[in-house]
């Protein structure tokens, strides 16, 4: 939209206000006073209201055809992008630390099974057992004795 667009939309708006303004002035004439006298202070406080949003509305500004919202002279610069981008960093880095830790505690408890299977003399059938995990997940004589 272009200002000249913008001027024509907010003088439509105002001659309209200004219409139903009119009407509703002729009607009040025919109301008795104490109704009146409410009306006159309900359109003193929504006058009071509008102006008071109006004054807190954030100003925008048109350029190249986007509206923009002017948000001061804190710009995007090379500091605040590094600043927006470090928790996202750190949290990457976390994460990737926490999969490290798991998966190389997962390959030790592996290599401890292993190490049982292969220093232990079972016979094949004890392979096959469905308690023989339960087995090697109890602590040795060793380990108890420590």
């Amino acid at each position: 939209m272009t200002r000249s667009d913008i001027q024509t939309m907010e003088t439509t708006h105002n001659q309209f206000g200004l219409r139903i303004a009119a009407h509703l002035d002729a009607a009040v004439a025919d109301l008795p006073h104490d109704i009146s006298e409410r009306l006159r202070a309900a359109r003193t406080r929504a006058v009071a209201a509008r102006a008071m949003s109006v004054q807190t509305s954030p100003q925008t500004v048109v350029q190249n055809g986007l509206a923009l919202l002017n948000g001061g002279d804190e710009g995007l610069n090379i500091w605040n992008r590094i600043g927006s981008l470090l928790p996202l960093i750190a949290l990457v880095a976390g994460l990737a630390t926490i999969k490290n830790f798991v998966d190389d505690d997962r390959a030790n408890q592996l290599a401890e099974v292993d190490a049982a299977l292969l220093a232990d003399d079972l016979p094949p059938s004890a392979y096959a057992d469905p308690g023989f995990l339960q087995f090697l997940k109890l602590p040795t004589l060793t380990e108890k004795q420590e």
